[in-house]
């Protein structure tokens, strides 16, 4: 479906009279030649901890089950040094991912890699089932920095709520995360997959023991707006607590590097089905229109859709398999779409059904 003027018009959408939401500054970011200044710091929540207005998702660096096919540990490398180099310091790690392997790899590249920045880590505590003491926490956190070769990271975050046989001891683990905070291992500390009142008891616990809850990380993009339809955004706002956006271009979907034709292989081909690019072709065509029209081309459709999310007031961590990946997702930062853009892409968004989330968003 192509997406023209004349369809913009009928939804109400005018692109002849738009606001800038901030300062359009064209970026290059190369390994080569740093540009730190480009990439803005912002705060994870009520803490003190600065990092990147985005990060990057290391769940594919060493991954293990087989979902993210075609990376390498080079590719990983590359991807880890370009960011760094970039100013893009902030990366989302968790023990789960690739069995530990993401860890240690990241605690590897630090060692081995000369960078311009240093990265400021966040990594993850698994509730599995048979986990459902503070204790339990702690230990993770231990074997985490151990892998990381590192004494304290600046995020430790309970990566879903407890269920089945620990679905009562999620305050125990929220205990053990202050525990990691108090005892110096984690700068601060976060959730993920958290709702609204969940996030509401976890901010109000940690500012009850004299701390603060620093990030909830959950799905959010233009195709997965259910942070804004579910009160999970506005529980962060009102809270203090920064919203950390996951698949920010929904698993490669919104970069319209793909089609019918030409999937992903491996188990996450399952999102890109005719049915689903029929039904986001409208929103494709309007990235692409949006590129072309207003950036000459110079904006990518990935970089467009992260933009969004930034002018959202939220922090994005596209995944990045390589250094060519982090080089485009660097270059979402540094501007903003106008209001005009935003609107356009909240209007037709918005309509679209949603991408599938996660079940922990609803326990």
């Amino acid at each position: 479906m192509a997406y023209t003027m004349s369809s913009m018009t009928r939804l109400g959408v005018n692109r002849s009279h738009m606001k800038p939401c901030g300062k359009r500054v064209a970026v290059t970011c190369q390994a080569s030649q740093p540009t730190q200044d480009a990439i803005a710091k912002r705060r994870l929540g009520k803490s003190d901890v600065e990092v990147s207005e985005i990060g990057i998702g290391a769940w594919s660096w060493g991954d293990r089950s087989n979902y993210w096919q075609g990376w390498t540990k080079d590719g990983s490398k590359e991807a880890y040094v370009e960011a760094m180099n970039a100013g893009c310091t902030f990366i989302d790690t968790a023990e789960v991912y690739g069995f530990g392997q993401s860890e240690e790899f990241i605690g590897e590249f630090m060692k081995t890699c000369e960078t311009a920045s240093k990265p400021s880590i966040a990594t993850k505590y698994a509730p599995l089932p048979w986990r459902q003491t503070a204790g339990s926490v702690v230990q993770a956190c231990d074997a985490s920095l151990q892998r990381l070769g590192v004494d304290q990271i600046d995020l430790y975050i309970q990566h879903w709520p407890g269920f089945f046989l620990n679905a009562f001891s999620n305050k125990a683990t929220l205990e053990g995360l202050l525990q990691c905070l108090q005892q110096g291992k984690t700068r601060a500390v976060g959730v993920s997959n958290f709702n609204e009142q969940r996030v509401r008891d976890a901010a109000r616990f940690f500012e009850a023991n004299g701390a603060c809850l620093s990030s909830n990380q959950v799905q959010y993009s233009l195709l997965y707006r259910e942070p804004e339809r579910n009160g999970v955004l506005e529980a962060c706002r009102e809270q203090g607590v920064t919203l950390v956006a996951y698949s920010p271009i929904c698993q490669g979907l919104l970069s319209c590097k793909y089609s019918a034709g030409n999937i992903p292989k491996g188990p996450r081909s399952m999102y890109f089905t005719d049915a689903r690019f029929s039904q986001v072709s409208v929103l494709l065509d309007l990235l692409q229109t949006i590129s072309k029209d207003s950036y000459n081309g110079e904006k990518s459709p990935s970089q467009i859709a992260i933009n969004w999310l930034l002018c959202k007031d939220v922090l994005p961590i596209p995944g990045a398999k390589n250094g060519d990946q982090v080089k485009e997702l660097v270059g979402a930062c540094g501007w903003r779409l106008t209001e005009g853009e935003v609107q356009e892409l909240d209007a037709i968004s918005q309509n679209i059904p949603s991408s599938t989330g996660a079940p922990f968003e609803k326990w």
